[in-house]
Protein backbone atom coordinates (compact mmCIF):
# COMPACT_ATOMS: atom_id res chain seq x y z
CA UNK A 1 0.00 0.00 0.00
CA UNK A 2 2.98 2.07 0.93
CA UNK A 3 4.54 1.90 -2.68
CA UNK A 4 1.06 2.23 -4.33
CA UNK A 5 0.34 5.75 -2.43
CA UNK A 6 4.09 7.09 -3.40
CA UNK A 7 3.55 6.04 -6.75
CA UNK A 8 -0.09 7.69 -7.10
CA UNK A 9 1.58 10.88 -5.49
CA UNK A 10 4.49 10.71 -7.88
CA UNK A 11 2.09 10.08 -11.10
CA UNK A 12 0.26 13.03 -9.80
CA UNK A 13 2.91 15.48 -9.35
CA UNK A 14 3.73 15.12 -13.46
CA UNK A 15 0.13 16.53 -14.43
CA UNK A 16 0.67 19.37 -15.87
CA UNK A 17 4.24 19.55 -15.89
CA UNK A 18 5.80 20.50 -19.39
CA UNK A 19 8.59 18.87 -21.72
CA UNK A 20 10.69 21.05 -23.80
CA UNK A 21 11.49 18.88 -26.81
CA UNK A 22 14.11 21.23 -29.63
CA UNK A 23 13.76 19.73 -33.04
CA UNK A 24 12.45 16.56 -35.02
CA UNK A 25 13.80 13.13 -33.60
CA UNK A 26 17.39 12.09 -36.16
CA UNK A 27 16.63 10.33 -38.60
CA UNK A 28 15.62 6.93 -38.02
CA UNK A 29 15.42 6.98 -34.57
CA UNK A 30 11.58 6.03 -34.39
CA UNK A 31 12.17 5.29 -30.48
CA UNK A 32 12.49 9.39 -30.13
CA UNK A 33 9.22 9.78 -31.45
CA UNK A 34 5.98 10.41 -29.64
CA UNK A 35 2.27 10.77 -29.30
CA UNK A 36 1.17 14.32 -27.64
CA UNK A 37 -2.19 13.49 -26.68
CA UNK A 38 -1.06 10.10 -25.54
CA UNK A 39 1.38 11.87 -22.83
CA UNK A 40 -1.16 14.21 -21.96
CA UNK A 41 -3.88 11.50 -21.77
CA UNK A 42 -1.74 8.89 -19.61
CA UNK A 43 0.51 11.41 -17.29
CA UNK A 44 -0.94 15.11 -17.70
CA UNK A 45 2.51 15.97 -19.41
CA UNK A 46 2.89 18.50 -22.28
CA UNK A 47 5.76 18.85 -24.81
CA UNK A 48 6.78 22.39 -25.94
CA UNK A 49 8.52 22.45 -29.15
CA UNK A 50 11.26 24.17 -30.54
CA UNK A 51 12.68 23.86 -33.37
CA UNK A 52 16.38 23.94 -34.60
CA UNK A 53 16.49 27.24 -36.28
CA UNK A 54 14.65 28.79 -33.13
CA UNK A 55 16.94 26.93 -30.92
CA UNK A 56 19.60 28.33 -32.67
CA UNK A 57 18.21 31.96 -33.19
CA UNK A 58 18.06 31.73 -29.63
CA UNK A 59 21.45 30.79 -29.13
CA UNK A 60 23.06 33.37 -30.94
CA UNK A 61 20.86 36.04 -29.25
CA UNK A 62 22.68 35.36 -26.08
CA UNK A 63 25.10 38.56 -25.15
CA UNK A 64 28.81 38.73 -24.94
CA UNK A 65 28.49 39.48 -21.05
CA UNK A 66 25.80 36.51 -20.06
CA UNK A 67 27.87 34.45 -22.20
CA UNK A 68 30.95 35.30 -20.46
CA UNK A 69 29.43 34.81 -17.02
CA UNK A 70 28.30 31.09 -17.85
CA UNK A 71 31.63 30.54 -19.32
CA UNK A 72 33.11 31.97 -16.12
CA UNK A 73 31.09 29.65 -13.92
CA UNK A 74 31.63 26.46 -15.78
CA UNK A 75 34.91 26.65 -16.10
CA UNK A 76 35.10 26.95 -12.22
CA UNK A 77 32.86 24.28 -11.82
CA UNK A 78 34.57 22.16 -14.38
CA UNK A 79 38.24 23.54 -15.00
CA UNK A 80 39.21 20.91 -18.10
CA UNK A 81 37.31 23.35 -20.18
CA UNK A 82 40.55 25.66 -20.27
CA UNK A 83 42.12 22.99 -21.96
CA UNK A 84 39.77 23.01 -25.25
CA UNK A 85 39.51 25.17 -28.02
CA UNK A 86 37.96 28.81 -26.92
CA UNK A 87 35.52 29.05 -29.66
CA UNK A 88 33.91 25.87 -28.96
CA UNK A 89 33.95 26.13 -25.00
CA UNK A 90 32.36 30.01 -26.11
CA UNK A 91 29.88 28.00 -28.28
CA UNK A 92 29.18 25.52 -25.48
CA UNK A 93 28.12 29.10 -22.54
CA UNK A 94 25.90 30.48 -25.55
CA UNK A 95 23.83 26.88 -25.91
CA UNK A 96 23.85 26.33 -22.13
CA UNK A 97 22.36 30.09 -21.66
CA UNK A 98 19.89 29.74 -24.21
CA UNK A 99 18.66 26.37 -23.33
CA UNK A 100 18.49 27.58 -19.16
CA UNK A 101 16.63 30.98 -20.11
CA UNK A 102 14.35 28.58 -22.21
CA UNK A 103 13.79 26.17 -19.46
CA UNK A 104 12.61 28.49 -16.98
CA UNK A 105 11.19 31.02 -18.76
CA UNK A 106 8.44 27.71 -20.17
CA UNK A 107 8.99 26.62 -16.43
CA UNK A 108 10.15 23.30 -18.56
CA UNK A 109 10.34 20.23 -16.42
CA UNK A 110 12.70 18.52 -18.86
CA UNK A 111 14.62 19.32 -22.11
CA UNK A 112 15.27 17.06 -24.59
CA UNK A 113 16.94 18.05 -28.11
CA UNK A 114 18.08 16.94 -31.37
CA UNK A 115 21.57 17.00 -31.11
CA UNK A 116 22.92 16.49 -34.25
CA UNK A 117 23.65 16.34 -37.07
CA UNK A 118 22.85 20.62 -36.77
CA UNK A 119 24.48 21.36 -33.58
CA UNK A 120 27.91 20.45 -34.74
CA UNK A 121 27.37 20.92 -38.54
CA UNK A 122 25.49 24.83 -38.62
CA UNK A 123 26.30 26.20 -34.99
CA UNK A 124 29.81 24.16 -34.79
CA UNK A 125 29.24 23.02 -31.29
CA UNK A 126 28.23 19.91 -29.64
CA UNK A 127 25.62 20.72 -27.18
CA UNK A 128 26.42 17.29 -24.44
CA UNK A 129 27.87 19.36 -21.84
CA UNK A 130 25.30 22.02 -22.09
CA UNK A 131 22.74 19.15 -21.58
CA UNK A 132 24.94 18.01 -18.50
CA UNK A 133 25.42 21.53 -17.18
CA UNK A 134 21.18 21.89 -16.94
CA UNK A 135 21.15 18.15 -15.12
CA UNK A 136 23.57 19.32 -12.65
CA UNK A 137 21.13 22.13 -12.07
CA UNK A 138 18.09 19.99 -11.21
CA UNK A 139 16.44 19.69 -15.13
CA UNK A 140 16.72 16.42 -16.60
CA UNK A 141 17.81 16.09 -20.42
CA UNK A 142 18.03 14.07 -23.04
CA UNK A 143 19.96 13.89 -26.41
CA UNK A 144 18.63 12.65 -29.32
CA UNK A 145 14.99 14.25 -28.62
CA UNK A 146 14.16 10.98 -26.77
CA UNK A 147 10.60 12.65 -25.58
CA UNK A 148 9.49 8.91 -23.80
CA UNK A 149 13.63 9.06 -22.26
CA UNK A 150 12.01 12.13 -20.91
CA UNK A 151 8.81 10.92 -19.41
CA UNK A 152 11.03 7.79 -17.84
CA UNK A 153 13.56 10.32 -16.17
CA UNK A 154 10.54 12.57 -14.94
CA UNK A 155 8.58 9.27 -13.57
CA UNK A 156 11.88 8.15 -11.90
CA UNK A 157 12.77 11.74 -10.59
CA UNK A 158 9.44 11.88 -9.12
CA UNK A 159 9.64 8.50 -7.27
CA UNK A 160 12.96 9.51 -5.22
CA UNK A 161 15.52 7.94 -7.79
CA UNK A 162 17.55 11.97 -7.94
CA UNK A 163 19.38 12.55 -11.06
CA UNK A 164 19.11 10.13 -13.75
CA UNK A 165 21.24 9.21 -17.38
CA UNK A 166 20.27 8.09 -20.45
CA UNK A 167 22.11 5.18 -21.76
CA UNK A 168 22.73 3.01 -24.31
CA UNK A 169 23.71 -0.60 -23.99
CA UNK A 170 26.59 -0.62 -25.80
CA UNK A 171 29.26 -3.70 -24.93
CA UNK A 172 28.35 -7.60 -23.35
CA UNK A 173 30.97 -9.46 -21.74
CA UNK A 174 29.12 -12.72 -20.68
CA UNK A 175 32.01 -13.94 -18.73
CA UNK A 176 31.47 -11.37 -16.01
CA UNK A 177 27.51 -11.23 -17.17
CA UNK A 178 28.49 -7.46 -17.47
CA UNK A 179 27.21 -4.71 -19.82
CA UNK A 180 28.38 -1.73 -20.32
CA UNK A 181 26.71 1.66 -20.24
CA UNK A 182 27.24 4.78 -22.40
CA UNK A 183 26.46 7.98 -24.16
CA UNK A 184 28.39 10.32 -25.80
CA UNK A 185 29.03 12.92 -22.93
CA UNK A 186 25.59 14.72 -21.47
CA UNK A 187 25.81 13.09 -17.82
CA UNK A 188 25.17 15.36 -15.01
CA UNK A 189 29.19 16.18 -13.23
CA UNK A 190 27.27 14.85 -10.13
CA UNK A 191 27.05 11.45 -11.51
CA UNK A 192 30.72 11.07 -11.96
CA UNK A 193 32.74 8.35 -10.54
CA UNK A 194 34.58 11.32 -9.04
CA UNK A 195 32.78 14.58 -9.17
CA UNK A 196 36.14 16.92 -8.84
CA UNK A 197 37.54 15.24 -12.08
CA UNK A 198 34.81 15.21 -14.28
CA UNK A 199 36.70 15.94 -17.14
CA UNK A 200 35.50 17.86 -20.04
CA UNK A 201 36.64 17.39 -23.29
CA UNK A 202 35.65 16.93 -27.80
CA UNK A 203 32.75 14.73 -28.49
CA UNK A 204 33.86 11.09 -29.43
CA UNK A 205 32.72 11.13 -33.11
CA UNK A 206 32.44 14.87 -33.96
CA UNK A 207 35.62 15.93 -32.37
CA UNK A 208 34.37 19.02 -31.51
CA UNK A 209 34.17 20.59 -27.73
CA UNK A 210 32.34 19.79 -25.95
CA UNK A 211 31.03 16.80 -23.95
CA UNK A 212 32.12 14.88 -20.80
CA UNK A 213 34.43 12.15 -20.74
CA UNK A 214 34.44 10.85 -17.56
CA UNK A 215 33.23 7.26 -15.57
CA UNK A 216 30.05 7.07 -13.90
CA UNK A 217 29.66 6.24 -10.12
CA UNK A 218 29.87 2.72 -8.82
CA UNK A 219 26.42 1.96 -6.66
CA UNK A 220 23.52 -0.23 -6.97
CA UNK A 221 21.49 1.08 -10.12
CA UNK A 222 17.90 0.56 -11.70
CA UNK A 223 17.04 0.40 -15.37
CA UNK A 224 14.34 1.69 -16.81
CA UNK A 225 12.48 2.23 -20.50
CA UNK A 226 8.92 3.41 -20.93
CA UNK A 227 8.69 3.21 -24.72
CA UNK A 228 6.00 2.15 -26.90
CA UNK A 229 4.02 -1.47 -27.21
CA UNK A 230 4.34 -3.49 -29.70
CA UNK A 231 2.12 -3.57 -33.10
CA UNK A 232 -0.84 -5.85 -32.33
CA UNK A 233 -0.03 -6.38 -28.61
CA UNK A 234 -3.30 -4.80 -27.46
CA UNK A 235 -3.75 -3.21 -23.96
CA UNK A 236 -1.41 -0.14 -22.90
CA UNK A 237 -0.07 1.63 -25.61
CA UNK A 238 3.02 1.63 -23.38
CA UNK A 239 5.34 -0.93 -22.03
CA UNK A 240 7.87 -0.52 -19.40
CA UNK A 241 11.90 -2.12 -19.14
CA UNK A 242 12.80 -3.03 -15.96
CA UNK A 243 16.42 -4.27 -14.81
CA UNK A 244 18.69 -3.68 -11.65
CA UNK A 245 22.27 -4.44 -11.09
CA UNK A 246 25.78 -3.31 -9.47
CA UNK A 247 27.69 -0.15 -11.29
CA UNK A 248 31.23 -1.42 -10.57
CA UNK A 249 33.98 0.75 -10.41
CA UNK A 250 36.09 0.83 -13.65
CA UNK A 251 38.38 3.25 -16.15
CA UNK A 252 35.79 5.29 -18.50
CA UNK A 253 35.80 2.59 -21.03
CA UNK A 254 34.48 4.66 -24.26
CA UNK A 255 35.22 8.02 -24.62
CA UNK A 256 32.31 10.22 -23.06
CA UNK A 257 30.48 8.58 -19.96
CA UNK A 258 30.53 4.72 -18.93
CA UNK A 259 29.39 2.41 -16.38
CA UNK A 260 30.40 -1.15 -16.10
CA UNK A 261 27.12 -2.56 -14.59
CA UNK A 262 26.68 -6.47 -13.18
CA UNK A 263 23.20 -7.11 -13.69
CA UNK A 264 21.54 -9.27 -11.13
CA UNK A 265 19.49 -11.16 -14.03
CA UNK A 266 21.47 -12.76 -17.01
CA UNK A 267 23.26 -10.48 -19.04
CA UNK A 268 23.00 -12.70 -22.28
CA UNK A 269 19.67 -12.81 -21.73
CA UNK A 270 18.99 -9.27 -21.41
CA UNK A 271 20.70 -7.96 -24.32
CA UNK A 272 18.89 -10.46 -26.10
CA UNK A 273 15.71 -9.10 -24.79
CA UNK A 274 16.42 -5.92 -25.64
CA UNK A 275 17.48 -7.13 -29.28
CA UNK A 276 14.44 -9.92 -29.71
CA UNK A 277 12.00 -7.88 -27.78
CA UNK A 278 12.23 -4.09 -30.19
CA UNK A 279 13.46 -2.41 -26.85
CA UNK A 280 14.53 1.05 -28.08
CA UNK A 281 18.77 1.43 -27.96
CA UNK A 282 17.96 4.45 -24.61
CA UNK A 283 17.48 2.88 -21.62
CA UNK A 284 17.58 5.23 -17.92
CA UNK A 285 20.15 4.49 -15.82
CA UNK A 286 19.09 5.60 -11.62
CA UNK A 287 21.23 5.30 -8.67
CA UNK A 288 18.11 4.93 -6.13
CA UNK A 289 16.29 1.93 -6.40
CA UNK A 290 12.37 2.32 -6.90
CA UNK A 291 11.10 -0.66 -8.26
CA UNK A 292 8.84 -1.29 -5.88
CA UNK A 293 7.43 2.54 -6.53
CA UNK A 294 7.75 1.94 -10.54
CA UNK A 295 6.07 -1.29 -10.31
CA UNK A 296 3.05 0.08 -8.61
CA UNK A 297 3.20 3.23 -10.82
CA UNK A 298 2.95 1.04 -14.05
CA UNK A 299 0.56 -0.96 -12.31
CA UNK A 300 -1.99 2.03 -11.46
CA UNK A 301 -1.75 2.92 -15.25
CA UNK A 302 -2.02 -0.26 -16.78
CA UNK A 303 1.52 -0.72 -18.16
CA UNK A 304 2.58 -4.10 -18.72
CA UNK A 305 6.19 -4.63 -17.46
CA UNK A 306 9.07 -6.36 -18.74
CA UNK A 307 11.85 -7.22 -16.19
CA UNK A 308 15.12 -8.65 -16.03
Amino acid sequence: RGHGGRARAALASLRGRTIGAVGDAPPGFTPSEYDPDLLESMFGLTVRPLTVEQAFDRVRAVDAARREEELAAATAQRPSLRELDADAVAGHAAVTTALRDWAAQDELAAVAVRCWPEFPTELGVCPCSSLSRLADEGVPTQCERDVHGAVTMLLLEALGAGTTYLVDTVDLDAAQNLVRLWHCGSAATKLAADPARARQSVHCNRKIGVAGDFALRPGRVVLARLTENLPGAGGSPLRLLVAAGESLPAVNRFQGNTADVRLDADATAFVHGLVTGGFPHHTVLAWTDVRPQLRAAADHLGIPVTEW
